[in-house]
């Protein structure tokens, strides 16, 4: 076993070698520009990418034509709220979203009010779930859109996106999520879930970074944007800019990957995942789980121990175990603790004792059980030495 274990998989994961081999040629002999039409170069680029397309549009039910290429899900993101205020002032300026949505949503949320746009942020449950009938009774006549994202990145709860998208069509509002900790990992079929716009990046799921997609439903209704960066027409007129062909190779590949390996991978992450959390709980008191015991992802694991800093957790992990506080797109000097685990509403103990563990695709038993190891040897040794320890006896949760 080598060390240290890398177990932070919702900040980005690692390069999956069949992906790289697949980009490989796209760095030297096939270097074309996938716009340049007049000679073989460009034709092979194109051909490239159309291939890439295909692969990401299979993975989650969707058409070729419907994808549109990004740089990740950030910038998706701010396309589709940018573009669908702006495309659809005339129908209505009201958006609903969470108050746990990953701050690419929720900036360019408040952005827009400052322009006079009116969002509504429902409040998640203990489990990190909205409630339908928060939902249902926060739309309007102008409600245009509805961004609610299918699992959230510190505690993994998978929301009811079917039924949203039921009441969406229904009410004639777009349905846009954020899949970026979703796709890849467990089923999404945009028309299943009647999903309109889905934004997901390479890096979440053993692509390279710096390359995204975006959906853009075409029919059943037609999604409309108006474009955020213009000059050279390219991806439909949505997203101008010269194509990453390297990126689009690998992002393409990752998606393969994913369709054909995810039913036993999500199996054996899963079984991974609850051997890491048994092995903690059996031996430690006062251990809580954070988010939906059962609807979250199948690689996650976010643990409150009570009695116990988290920062002074991390730092008796690092150097062996590389784990998380909580969102890996915050700035690295932030110190304010999780508005997620604050929205559950934890006690300030809890909010403070709190750990992100990130199952992965190249994880061991043998990682996971050294894992568990060490995390019950520095909680322990943290609650010794803590003048805060409160007495044991806590249910384990």
């Amino acid at each position: 076993m080598k060390l240290p274990i890398y177990l932070d998989n919702h900040a980005t994961t690692p390069l999956d070698p069949r992906v790289l081999e697949a980009m490989l040629p796209l760095f030297k002999d096939e270097f074309g520009n996938a716009a340049s039409s007049d000679h073989p170069f460009g034709w092979k680029a194109e051909k490239k990418t159309d291939s890439a397309r295909a692969q990401v549009a299979r993975l989650i039910g969707a058409e070729a034509q419907e994808i549109i290429f990004t740089s990740g899900t950030t910038e998706a993101n701010n396309l589709v709220l940018k573009g669908v205020v702006e495309m659809y002032r005339d129908k209505g300026n009201h958006i609903i979203t969470q108050n746990t949505e990953h701050k690419s949503v929720l900036d360019p949320c408040h952005y827009l009010e400052e322009h006079g746009v009116r969002v509504t942020y429902l409040a998640a449950d203990s489990t990190g779930l909205i409630r339908m009938d928060d939902l249902k009774a926060a739309v309007t006549d102008k409600t245009i859109l509805i961004s609610v994202m299918i699992a959230n990145n510190e505690i993994g709860t998978i929301q009811p996106i079917a039924e949203i998208g039921r009441l969406a069509k229904e009410r004639g509002i777009l349905l846009h999520c954020d899949g970026a900790q979703a796709v890849g990992k467990i089923p999404v079929h945009v028309d299943i879930k009647g999903i309109d716009l889905l934004s997901f990046s390479g890096h979440k799921m053993y692509g390279p970074k710096g390359i995204g997609a975006l959906y853009v439903r075409r029919k059943g209704p037609r999604v409309r944007l108006a474009p955020q960066i213009h000059g050279g027409g390219h991806e439909r007129g949505l997203r101008s800019g010269t194509l990453n062909t390297p990126g689009i190779v690998g992002l393409g590949k990752a998606c393969e990957i994913a369709e054909k390996e995810m039913p036993e991978e999500q199996k054996r992450i899963q079984a991974l995942r609850d051997r890491l959390h048994t092995s903690i709980s059996e031996k430690l008191e006062d251990v809580y789980l954070n988010g939906h015991p059962s609807e979250r992802l199948p690689n996650n694991l976010n643990l409150s121990f009570l009695g116990v800093e988290g920062e002074s957790l991390l730092m008796g992990l690092n150097e062996e175990i590389a784990v998380s506080a909580g969102s890996a797109c915050m700035s690295s000097a932030a110190t304010e603790t999780s508005y997620v685990l604050k929205a559950l509403g934890l006690t300030r103990d809890l909010l403070h004792a709190s750990i992100r563990f990130g199952l992965g695709r190249f994880n061991t038993e043998e990682e996971i059980d050294f894992t568990a190891k060490r995390v019950i040897e520095v909680v322990q040794r943290l609650r010794d030495t803590s003048p805060f320890q409160q007495s044991a006896g806590s249910k384990n949760t």
